[in-house]
């Protein structure tokens, strides 16, 4: 059968259908839904020159690759490619020609470094190498059972500390914006993001349909924001945290773990049974907070880097 690569089409359910089942067959760590492709294809900033393509065989999608630049880094030409193939279609060319084409997209629009997410194991790992990608750091996929496992008790906050859902600024979300531009930049990273786009960021997270407001717990500290936890959600029953930081005046006082511990409470309160976060590998902070929830290590993937001519 032969394998032929193209765009995804926005507008054909068909294809963001078979983007998201590949997506879950293949990363099943990760949230995606058929209205949370069509919304990053059609509101991602233009400057990112998104290109999410598909594999297609006898009009089955088989594979994806989500193509973007960094435009959020004050270093230009950082591109993006994330490659994910059917478990039950692999070895039939799929993979090599969607990286072909991407990494064709990203030089057209001036990438000089090319970055990639794999998943930790031989078979992905010999296939990046393979296509001159090197390995740099790694992360890890948490899992944690909110239908059976045990949450730590919810506590009170410490004089001064209000919690509050992230709902309550749906009038302002720029206090959170601030907040969440302070911590990304000081997240491991290969490349470093600033946010100072706001408009950008109402687009991109704010109104991304899998984002989660009422779920999201924001910590106050004499009225200001001072720690979060971002909660995204598949419209089921499975959760995710997809930002947990603090404010870099309010570090050490546990206000992270105050605000995830009551985002976590709530999602089971909702109906969620599946919550599901990523740490880089070095992150043991943070590693070991999520233990204390009860989070359980269940994929790794390494980051690939190749640089363009």
């Amino acid at each position: 059968m032969t394998v032929t690569v193209r765009d995804l089409r926005p507008d054909a359910r068909a294809d963001l259908e078979g983007f998201a089942r590949v997506r879950h067959a293949a990363l099943p760590f990760i949230l995606v839904t058929p209205k949370s492709l069509a919304h990053d294809l059609t509101r991602l900033h233009p400057d990112a020159h998104y290109r999410p393509l598909v594999a297609v065989a006898d009009g089955e999608v088989i594979g994806t690759a989500q193509v973007h630049l960094t435009h959020e880094s004050s270093e230009p030409g950082q591109g993006n490619i994330n490659v994910y193939v059917h478990p039950g279609h692999t070895r039939r060319g799929a993979g090599a020609l969607l990286v072909r084409a991407a990494e064709e997209h990203l030089a057209a629009h001036g990438a000089t470094r090319l970055f990639a997410w794999v998943l930790d194991e031989p078979g992905n790992r010999a296939f990046a190498e393979a296509h001159g990608y090197r390995a740099s750091r790694s992360a890890h996929f948490l899992r944690l059972d909110l239908a059976n496992g045990v949450l730590p008790p919810l506590q009170d906050p410490p004089p001064g500390v209000e919690l509050r859902p992230g709902s309550d600024f749906a009038g302002d979300p720029r206090p959170l914006f601030e907040l969440d531009a302070e911590t990304t930049a000081d997240e491991p990273s290969d490349v470093d993001t600033e946010f100072t786009d706001y408009e950008a960021w109402l687009e991109e997270t704010w109104r991304h349909p899998l984002f989660s407001p009422g779920l999201t717990t924001v910590a106050l500290v004499d009225g200001r924001p001072a720690a979060f936890s971002a909660a995204r959600t598949d419209g089921g029953t499975r959760y995710a945290t997809v930002m947990t930081g603090t404010a870099r005046a309010h570090r050490g006082r546990g206000l992270a773990k105050l605000a995830k511990n009551d985002s976590l409470h709530r999602a089971r309160a909702a109906g969620c049974t599946e919550a599901f976060t990523g740490n880089d590998t070095g992150n043991g902070p943070m590693i070991a907070i999520n233990e204390w929830f009860g989070y359980e290590i269940c994929g790794t993937e390494v980051r690939y880097v190749r640089a363009l001519g």
